[in-house]
């Protein structure tokens, strides 16, 4: 039996003779491409986080008047299978003197057992914010009253945190306060008690901030995260983050833009990030098996104009899904079937 390509060849050479070859298309990993709204509620957005809990898929990210202004809240939607809901505010940056902050930064995240947490930032920057949190027990529908932060904790700062082997949910952080520098914070209990590492680099060497972690078969973990350094960086962990390797820059360029990665099932790794070192775009679908040495599988977006700050998570069907800002003026969100993915 011939393989399937050559069958095709073969056929077409029959049908349409030897002059002519007609070569089956290769499948196109992008399942859906839509915005979360045509219309977004606010003339700015950025900093979008996508999360499933239960059958629901939930969607979040800060929108306002501009970067940093006080009227910049965070708004979520949902899609429960027949599409994305009105975009609402589900929480301010409003204190209880009644001065407004900006907010910042939303991360979803759905623990094994637990409620929904929606995890973001307060603040006049991201070198003065805090960290806030709430949650919800029916999927994103209704949330809880918000809650700060013990001091001196920020929670997962961009992207998702993992949850290991006995519930302990390990999130990612950064700070910008004494130059940008990583640490990692982590609760057993579901955000009542929180224990930090110290900083992971001096903010000298290498300016990092927003890590993402990847979790390997063995059990041992990885990062790679942003700089100002024109690379993705990379770091390693086999205690369960509570110490890392030095940062080392990877052969991928980072033009000082966030990226996003997870692991999925089969697995293989995979990040969004920008493949150049000056610009917000293309945006690009990243492939690796090992987390240091990465492909070039997908380009998600080309033209001139902003495409950045990606989320990224694997659903319960496999699917992969993706968000992230378009041009700042919408949330965009692509569904990709990982079996297509090549590397």
């Amino acid at each position: 039996m011939y393989p399937r390509n050559q069958s095709i060849k073969l056929f077409c050479l029959l049908i349409l003779g030897t002059s002519t070859l007609c070569q089956a298309e290769a499948p196109n990993p992008i399942l859906k491409s839509e915005f979360i709204a045509e219309e977004m509620p606010t003339p700015s957005c950025h900093a979008s986080t996508i999360e499933q809990s239960g059958d629901t898929l939930i969607a979040a990210w800060f929108g306002g008047k501009a970067e940093g202004d006080p009227t910049v809240g965070i708004w979520l939607s949902r899609d429960e299978g027949k599409g994305w809901s009105k975009p609402v505010e589900v929480a301010t940056g409003e204190s209880p003197d009644g001065k407004r902050y900006p907010c910042w930064n939303p991360v979803l995240f759905q623990p094994k057992t637990g409620p929904l947490i929606l995890f973001y930032k307060v603040g006049p920057s991201p070198s003065k914010w805090w960290g806030m949190k709430t949650t919800s027990k029916d999927a994103g529908a209704t949330w809880a009253k918000s809650e700060k932060l013990p001091e001196g904790l920020l929670g997962p700062i961009k992207d998702k945190p993992v949850e290991l082997t006995g519930g302990t949910i390990l999130c990612p952080s950064s700070s910008e306060d004494q130059g940008w520098r990583l640490h990692m914070e982590w609760t057993r209990d579901l955000g009542q008690t929180w224990t930090k590492t110290p900083p992971l680099n001096d903010g000298k060497t290498f300016s990092a901030i927003q890590p993402s972690i990847l979790k390997f078969q063995d059990g041992s973990l990885a990062l790679v995260c942003r700089s100002r350094q024109g690379k993705i960086l990379s770091a390693k962990s086999r205690d369960f983050g509570q110490s890392w390797t030095e940062l080392t820059a990877l052969e991928i360029p980072n033009p000082n833009s966030g990226i996003d990665a997870t692991t999925l099932t089969d697995g293989r790794f995979v990040m969004i990030f920008n493949n150049t070192p000056k610009s917000r775009s293309p945006l690009n679908v990243g492939l690796s098996t090992d987390g240091v040495k990465w492909t070039d599988a997908l380009t998600l977006e080309s033209e001139q104009g902003e495409f950045s700050y990606p989320a990224v998570i694997q659903t319960k069907d496999k699917k992969v899904h993706v968000t992230y800002t378009w041009k700042r003026q919408k949330i965009k969100h692509v569904i990709l079937d990982p079996e297509q993915l090549r590397q």
